[in-house]
């Protein structure tokens, strides 16, 4: 009667490593760490590059435009051409009047539209067909907006107005405000939605209560950017509200505006003109920044 051997590991019968394949070894970690140093430097390049050109275009805006502030571009009408002195008054005033009520339009259709999509749509055909409908309107040029509120609004009022160009500023509007707040909802825990519901609250509180509780912070930051976003469109007031030399409170006529004050008076060439449009890009410049400062804080402060 026989045993079997008992095979015992000893150390001449580890394998042994082969120096060909250690060599091999280094080679790759040393090509890894050179791929990784080429990457890291054209990134860095392609960051300074980018902060070069954005230091560069604010500086530029801030030299020309800190020059043209004055009590006057806030109290006064636009000047004549070639006129010393003016201001921006109305083209201030209409900016802010339709950026307003473009947000007091947009907004809220934004924030039900998410609520929707993100709530009770979810996977059906209806929320899909929206989301591909709102993903066109994200990703389409400002002046195709422009001119299809032009043929829609325009052509039948017989007019450019301010309300044109707050259907235009709301449809821009809108397409930021939905996917910000359908994104922030979804953010929310399942489980807090379970749980209110383990406890019997409807839906509806559910959602005013418990997932618009959670993620204001969120959506709130996607308003200020859609408003940021609006501020300084230009192409689909030329089609809509144009501009007004003198102050107007009349929405149903054209309206003048920051953008489309600048554009003129920067095309032309009288040297007033010239300085008041730089001083108009500054202010707008201003407001967007402190706009996005503000989202960022809100955001910041949120999380």
């Amino acid at each position: 009667m026989s045993s079997n051997p008992t095979v015992t590991m000893n150390d001449s019968a580890m394998p042994a490593v082969h120096p060909e394949s250690s060599a091999l070894r280094t080679r790759l970690q040393a090509r890894r760490r050179n791929v990784n140093r080429v990457a890291l430097t054209l990134s860095i390049a392609a960051m300074l590059f980018g902060l070069f050109w954005l230091a560069w275009i604010l500086w530029t805006t801030i030299s020309l435009g800190i020059g043209g502030l004055s009590i006057d571009l806030f109290t006064k009408m636009t000047p004549a051409p070639n006129t010393a002195g003016g201001g921006l008054a109305n083209a201030i005033f209409g900016s802010l009047v339709m950026v307003a009520m473009a947000t007091l339009i947009g907004t809220p259709l934004g924030i039900l539209a998410g609520i929707y999509l993100a709530e009770y749509g979810q996977k059906s055909p209806l929320a899909s067909f929206i989301r591909f409908i709102n993903d066109i309107l994200l990703s389409a040029p400002s002046i195709v907006i422009g001119l299809f509120v032009y043929a829609v609004v325009v052509t039948r009022m017989g007019n450019f107005s301010g309300w044109a160009g707050i259907c235009a500023l709301a449809l821009l509007q809108i397409p930021v405000v939905v996917r910000t707040t359908e994104n922030m909802l979804h953010l929310v825990p399942n489980a807090m939605r379970e749980a209110a519901f383990a406890l019997g609250t409807p839906k509806w509180k559910m959602v005013l209560s418990i997932t618009m509780k959670a993620s204001y912070a969120g959506i709130i930051t996607g308003v200020l950017l859609a408003v940021a976003r609006i501020s300084g469109e230009t192409a689909p007031l030329l089609f809509t509200s144009l501009s007004n030399q003198f102050w107007s409170m009349d929405l149903g006529k054209p309206m003048a505006n920051l953008p489309v004050t600048i554009y003129s008076f920067a095309m032309s060439p009288f040297v007033e003109w010239q300085q008041l449009a730089w001083a108009g890009v500054f202010l707008i410049t201003l407001g967007v920044l402190g706009l996005n400062i503000l989202a960022r804080t809100l955001f910041k402060t949120r999380t």
